[in-house]
């Protein structure tokens, strides 16, 4: 099987159930897959990337409810939005596989990885909602709105591999490293069943996505250095021109250092 058609079939699945089981499928079969340096997509496929469920209804990001979550429903809200994040983590995963030609094969079975890491967190927070009830009903994955802030920047940067490195998996997903110890830390004061494993589930996901953002860092960096193009400089120049915003405090500094923030990089953060 080659790995990046594969990736391109399995990110234009609308199911969510169908997308995950063929990211986690094709990690299984990581020591037969071929990868094609040069690998273009057919035309038929291009209209369905990415594919996505009927439900959540997609808003702006300012017209996304805010919910307290010392409710059931806000709570509920809340690990909402944090499995649409997930899902479209797959995607973003899936994406960076398929759209960029002539990189080294390590780049593309780490973000195999990534997408079946996604895949998982998707599935471990769609259980939990599944065993939450609104107005008596079970809750489940297309409950509420969403927003697609990651997707916008994805496909902003679906031209320029080293602004697809430099400004998702480092810029916009790096900030679930500073939010996810303050999410559990509401959680935490919650004190309810259901919120204590919460807190538990983004143990693994703060866990895993450390090292998400450190495989952004290392591909990010290692193409500054094929294209002689110093790092910082060249961030700030990307963020510029696609109008990706400057990370707000606080930071996990710890967990940014472990993904392989530089000190004058977080240096930057915090000026």
């Amino acid at each position: 099987m080659e790995l990046r058609h594969a990736a391109l079939q399995a990110l234009c699945q609308p199911d969510p159930e169908e997308k995950v089981r063929a990211a986690q499928a094709l990690f299984k079969q990581i020591d037969t897959l071929s990868i094609s340096p040069h690998f273009q997509a057919s035309a038929d496929l291009l209209p369905q990337v990415p594919g996505r469920p009927t439900r959540p209804v997609l808003l702006e990001r300012i017209r996304t409810p805010h919910r307290s979550v010392f409710t059931p429903d806000g709570r509920a809200g809340l690990l909402h939005n944090i499995a649409h994040i997930e899902f479209n983590a797959i995607n973003l995963a899936l994406d960076a596989i398929w759209r960029f030609d002539g990189m080294p094969d390590a780049y593309y079975l780490d973000w195999l990885r990534v997408a079946k890491e996604e895949a998982y967190h998707f599935t471990l927070l769609r259980n939990h909602l599944r065993g939450m009830t609104l107005d008596g009903q079970p809750c489940d994955y297309g409950n509420f709105p969403a927003h697609d802030g990651l997707w916008t920047m994805c496909d902003q940067t679906q031209g320029d591999i080293v602004a697809r490195m430099a400004l998702v998996p480092r810029t916009l997903e790096a900030r679930g490293l500073d939010a996810t110890p303050l999410i559990q830390a509401k959680l935490a004061r919650v004190g309810t069943p259901d919120a204590l494993a919460a807190v538990e589930i983004l143990d693994i996901i703060l866990r895993d996505e450390v090292g998400h953002v450190a495989i952004g860092n290392h591909w990010y960096r290692w193409l500054c250095a094929r294209d002689g193009l110093d790092p910082l400089d060249h961030y700030l120049l990307l963020a510029q021109r696609h109008g990706a915003p400057k990370p707000r405090p606080p930071f996990n500094r710890a967990a940014r250092r472990r993904a392989g923030f530089t000190d004058a990089e977080l240096a930057w953060l915090i000026d």
